[in-house]
């Protein structure tokens, strides 16, 4: 259903807080986004063209089918730019984050100084179909496992610097993220084993390390997956492994408190599959580091009242 609700900026960073965002952090990256778009110089093709006075509103619409995510952060740098001018906006919410759309559908409309709406235009474009296109990709996967018990889930394999938003906008999607840095839980894989000695040996290390901490371990063989077993893993990844090997793996895990990860060279063709051996998450990188953007255009109003 397609509602439009101006807002103002506090209720904006109300509902990045809501989202698990930090206002402040936002905020900083909007600039920062403005700022690389004009550090040659003030937008010299629309300040020839537009007068100074002009006021216009521009509506942001999709250009194709796809899954929302990010609408907030593009309002955010829309009005940092406006305060930065000491211009005024007013910015009307048609669409939320998650919200699946079709091509024509308006999710965004922005009215105020046309040179604003103008210079701003590609840096929220850039950011809102690099995020709604994170979350139309995983939206492809959560249908494609349909109703097995599995979750889809992201990879630290992202564009540097926009960890935090894709992996936002991989929850918009519908999926839900593994660790968020190097820091928030372990992560043993194949080289930590062949440094440690073996999985139980880097296992004890890790946890000698920080007893509290989540450990995952990756394994490639059914006797890794039992060692790590033994160790006491809180979860497993499962690499590179058929599914009739995973159902194995699920097997062998009855009865621990453990969770159960299929990764490496899954495709969206193999989700129900996979997801049907009895894991738990299916994790996927293409997520954030090969999901096409989603299009979205930024169309002037003929009138600009409304």
């Amino acid at each position: 259903m397609t509602t439009t609700t101006a807002i103002d900026r506090a209720t904006i960073d109300d509902q990045l807080r809501v989202a698990g965002l930090d206002p402040a952090e936002i905020a900083g990256f909007a600039r920062s986004t403005l700022a690389e778009d004009l550090q040659w110089g003030p937008d010299l093709t629309t300040e020839a063209t537009i007068p100074a006075d002009q006021q216009g509103v521009a509506d942001v619409v999709a250009r194709a089918a796809g899954t929302l995510a990010g609408i907030p952060v593009a309002a955010v740098i829309a009005d940092e730019l406006a305060e930065q001018r000491g211009d005024r906006l007013t910015i009307d919410i048609v669409r939320v984050d998650g919200d699946r759309v079709l091509p024509g559908d308006r999710v965004l409309s922005i009215a105020g100084p046309l040179r604003t709406l103008l210079t701003a235009e590609r840096s929220l474009l850039n950011v809102l179909g690099q995020l709604s296109g994170v979350a139309t990709a995983t939206a492809a996967w959560v249908d494609a496992i349909g109703d097995h018990r599995c979750a889809v889930r992201d990879t630290r394999k992202t564009v540097p610097g926009l960890r935090i938003l894709q992996k936002y906008a991989v929850r918009c999607g519908g999926g839900v993220n593994h660790r968020m840095g190097l820091g928030d839980a372990a992560l043993i894989k194949d080289n930590h084993v062949a440094a440690a000695g073996s999985v139980r040996a880097a296992f004890a290390a890790v946890r000698r390390a920080d007893p509290q901490v989540s450990v995952e371990v990756e394994v490639d063989t059914l006797d890794q997956l039992v060692e790590a077993l033994d160790a006491g893993a809180d979860l497993i990844l499962l690499d590179n492994m058929s599914p009739e090997t995973m159902r194995r793996a699920v097997s062998l895990a009855s009865g621990h408190q453990v969770r159960l990860e299929a990764s490496g060279g899954l495709t969206l063709a193999d989700a129900a599959a996979v997801a049907a051996t009895g894991v738990d998450y299916i994790a996927v990188g293409g997520l954030t580091h090969s999901a096409p953007v989603h299009d979205l255009g930024f169309d002037l109003r003929d009138e600009p009242d409304r």
